[in-house]
């Protein structure tokens, strides 16, 4: 069982977790008509009077854009005030993980998004890692990476993650820790719920925004700091027999963080992984507020008494 937080942001304002119910008969509920984020939050190491965000600022666009997608309107300001509200109500003292989370909130039966209510929830558990950080088995999976044709990828819709869900399970339930998705041309697009990174050569190598990835945050970051390390990168199609020769395979996410990939399918990969460790390190670094030239990727928020 997740620990969830005693607070949730609902319907503008803080309120006890368990009071912060939907009814039955909620749109989104039977629709998929929402979007989520997710963000780390933790207790700054040196300062435990202060909460450490890793950009919060594009997190908080990429919710306002994935509301735009479901012709709702959530500015990004409403988004990080209720985000301190939140976090002034919980005081955590543990690494967090917040899930805002925007809906159809309305109560019926049609299926659509105009003439509908929407509102905003946020809701956090205490997460330390979600994946392995010694590395994770994979498998590819019988089902695929949906186009941006058929649902707006480049936001992060709750309708979309059956897909997830189902190359999740069918990973566990065969053996594996997690699943690899290809998309509708065969190539590699991401993992279940995280992006994919292979290394060949001392090269960074990532499928790019056309092969159906989510824009994810993390995969951003690692590959800003990669080429602040002058590691070269590349984003172009991927294709499954890469996985099985790369020099690195790794996944990244807010989540997942960085998380190496041990073994494709019966394929072992290289234990040693000099680039990963590198942005790992780097990132974690970052994250706890300890690297000053990136201080700018921390929303550093101050609990009040």
């Amino acid at each position: 069982m997740q620990k969830f937080l005693p607070y949730a942001w609902f319907q503008g304002g803080c309120v006890p977790f368990a009071e912060a119910t939907l009814s039955v008969a909620t749109h989104a509920l039977h629709y998929g008509t929402g979007a989520f984020g997710g963000m780390r939050a933790l207790p700054n190491p040196a300062d435990p009077g202060e909460i450490l965000l890793f950009r919060a600022d594009r997190h908080a666009r990429r919710l306002s854009q994935s509301a735009r997608l479901l012709l709702a309107e959530l500015e990004e300001s409403t988004i990080l005030g209720a985000i301190d509200a939140f976090l002034q109500a919980n005081r955590p003292t543990t690494p967090i993980y917040l899930r805002p989370f925007v809906y159809t909130s309305d109560l019926g039966i049609a299926p659509r998004l105009h003439d509908i209510e929407t509102d905003f929830l946020i809701y956090g558990i205490e997460l330390g890692d979600y994946l392995s950080p010694d590395g994770v088995s994979c498998r590819v999976s019988s089902w695929t990476r949906q186009e941006d044709r058929s649902l707006p990828l480049r936001g992060k819709i709750s309708g979309a993650y059956i897909t997830s869900s189902l190359a999740k399970t069918e990973a566990v339930k065969s053996g594996f820790d997690e699943a690899l998705l290809l998309n509708s041309r065969g190539k590699v697009s991401e993992a279940s719920g995280m992006n994919l990174f292979i290394v060949r050569d001392g090269v960074l190598i990532t499928p790019g925004v056309d092969q159906d990835i989510l824009e994810g945050i993390t995969r951003a970051s690692l590959m800003e700091l990669a080429r602040a390390l002058d590691i070269p990168v590349i984003e172009r199609a991927v294709d499954k027999t890469e996985l099985f020769i790369a020099d690195e395979v790794f996944l990244s996410g807010t989540a997942a963080r960085v998380t190496p990939v041990r073994r494709v399918e019966t394929t072992d990969l290289p234990t040693e992984r000099p680039v990963m460790e590198r942005l790992r390190e780097r990132l974690t670094q970052i994250t706890i507020g300890n690297d000053p030239s990136y201080d700018h990727w921390v929303t550093r928020i101050r609990l009040r008494d």
